[in-house]
């Protein structure tokens, strides 16, 4: 069950906006777009209207020139309507890349570049006439129509105030020489786009910061969706313990190429088999380099017995080293003297093979902690 909007308080997650701003909804102002193709294409309109409008004085004289040559050949005609063709198309593409980019590096400025066809796909739910009404009464709805009525009324305050005062000096126009009224024309024309265009800029200084507040409104989230999110990114914890207890069973098989290195296996007697290795001048305490069960553990024997490792019937320690020892890492502290002593019967056993001294007797069955023993503890747990 979806919370309503107003258990929505806690604020978006990075994971949220980064997933809405993959479907491509993302904070942006129509008002710094409409400031930036205005200003952009008056700028673009005195800039290049001077040079445009020679090349059409220029072609419109080539044009209405006619001689006996151009009269008889038709195809004269149609290469100057053509050469007019390509002059005027060139100049409205030149206009519209102008203001496409202008448009462009705004929506960026205002939103970040977004990559997304999800906008465009279709959706039938936006046929949905009830969603639809419900949508036209939504908090972001009512303020950008209470904002545009804004704009529009000092619009259309500046706009009748600018030509009221314009009108009387503009009627007089016509009593002056053509050139200085059209200089007179264009300075009062620039100065009425320079009113609507810092209108327009005010505007995009007040619906940018708007836009972004009503964006994060929008992502809020409730403490139900948080905990979800948290819960399909983390994993339940059933699948975090299958995920960590696969990768202990590949990384104990691939722990079997160490057995070669170890100094002796101990065993539990077929269960559990435990590789250690000791090394005083590199290792502060031995270390588990290989362990496995059931038929791992029937591996690890028999690498050993190849490589003359010797192998020890130890079920007490075998089953305390593979349930509390990691791989790679020293022997918990509560061990030591078990698997010292366990380590000084290899020493003599080794010597005794070589001719150094007697061979050692029976193997020992070191003292083990029971609550390092999880055999014991599930014998205690059963016993009633």
């Amino acid at each position: 069950m979806e919370s309503g909007s107003q258990d929505r308080n806690l604020p978006a997650t990075q994971r949220k906006l980064q997933k809405a701003r993959d479907e491509g909804q993302v904070s942006r102002s129509e008002d710094l777009t409409h400031l930036a193709v205005l200003a952009v294409g008056a700028v673009a309109i005195l800039l290049l209207a001077p040079h445009l409008f020679n090349q059409l004085r220029l072609d419109m004289g080539r044009q209405l020139h006619f001689d006996a040559a151009s009269l008889l050949s038709v195809r004269s005609v149609f290469s100057r309507l053509n050469d007019a063709m390509v002059l005027g198309l060139g100049g409205s593409a030149a206009f519209a890349a102008i203001v496409s980019a202008a448009a462009i590096a705004a929506s960026i400025a205002s939103g970040g570049w977004v990559l997304s066809l999800t906008p465009i796909m279709p959706d039938l739910s936006r046929l949905n006439p009830i969603s639809g009404f419900s949508n036209l009464l939504s908090k972001k709805r009512v303020l950008t129509t209470a904002k545009m009525l804004l704009i529009t009324m000092v619009l259309f305050t500046v706009a009748a105030l600018f030509l009221r005062n314009g009108l009387v000096p503009m009627s007089s126009l016509l009593l002056q020489p053509s050139a200085s009224a059209v200089a007179h024309l264009t300075q009062w024309i620039t100065t009425g786009v320079g009113l609507m265009l810092l209108v327009l800029l005010l505007a995009a200084m007040v619906d940018v910061p708007l836009q972004k507040f009503l964006h994060s409104g929008e992502m809020k989230m409730s403490h139900q969706e948080v905990k979800e999110e948290h819960k399909e990114s983390e994993g339940s914890p059933q699948v975090k313990q299958k995920q960590k207890q696969k990768q202990r069973e590949m990384a104990q098989r691939a722990s079997v190429t160490a057995v070669p290195k170890a100094d002796f296996v101990v065993m539990n007697p077929t269960h559990y088999a435990v590789a250690i290795k000791y090394d005083e001048q590199t290792m502060a305490a031995p270390q588990v380099i290989s362990k496995g069960s059931d038929l791992l553990a029937l591996k690890i024997r028999d690498i050993a017995k190849n490589h003359s490792i010797p192998v020890l019937q130890s079920p007490m320690l075998a089953r305390a080293l593979y349930a509390n020892a990691e791989l790679d890492q020293d022997i918990p502290s509560a061990l030591y003297t078990a698997v010292a002593q366990v380590l000084a019967y290899v020493y003599r056993l080794r010597a005794g093979l070589q001719g150094k001294g007697p061979m050692p007797g029976d193997v020992p069955q070191p003292f083990v902690p029971p609550e390092l023993d999880p055999h014991a503890k599930t014998l205690k747990a059963v016993t009633p």
